[in-house]
């Protein structure tokens, strides 16, 4: 269940001055169980090799991850933290805009597991990404 108080425009405040801002990631829908986000290819997203560096694809993914975690969190929940991850990387892209759309998988009272898929402009996934959150309480 979503938590009251999330839609997609609230996460723009809530990364302001983060790294998801500083690339430009976009939060474009918000559903049970899932996630959409996005994000223009820019020239500071690239390797030296002029091609899409694989921190920004993990970026944009951990992100749509780690929003669809926060906005899933169990009553009480102080919030979350990332504590695995893999990425299988299928492409590249060197512009146009990257979507993903990340998918609840499991939602527990102590972790939950994201899937995400990151497709180019074009459609054509470039990236497969998984990760587990430990969700956090408060201390009694």
């Amino acid at each position: 269940m979503i938590r009251p108080g999330f839609q997609p425009a609230s996460f723009s405040h809530r990364q302001a001055g983060t790294l998801p801002a500083l690339l430009g990631i976009e939060v474009d829908s918000l559903a049970e169980g899932t996630i959409s986000a996005s994000m223009e290819v820019r020239g500071d997203h690239m390797a030296p090799n002029g091609f899409l560096h694989a921190a920004s694809v993990i970026a944009l993914a951990d992100t749509a991850a780690g929003h669809g975690c926060v906005a899933h969190l169990p009553e009480g929940a102080s919030g979350f933290t990332t504590i695995e991850l893999k990425a299988n990387f299928l492409g590249t892209a060197t512009s146009g805009r990257l979507a993903v759309e990340a998918s609840l998988v499991h939602g527990g009272r102590t972790t939950q597991v994201w899937d995400a898929v990151v497709r180019d402009a074009a459609g054509k996934t470039i990236a497969l990404f998984r990760c587990t959150q430990m969700v956090l309480w408060p201390k009694a």
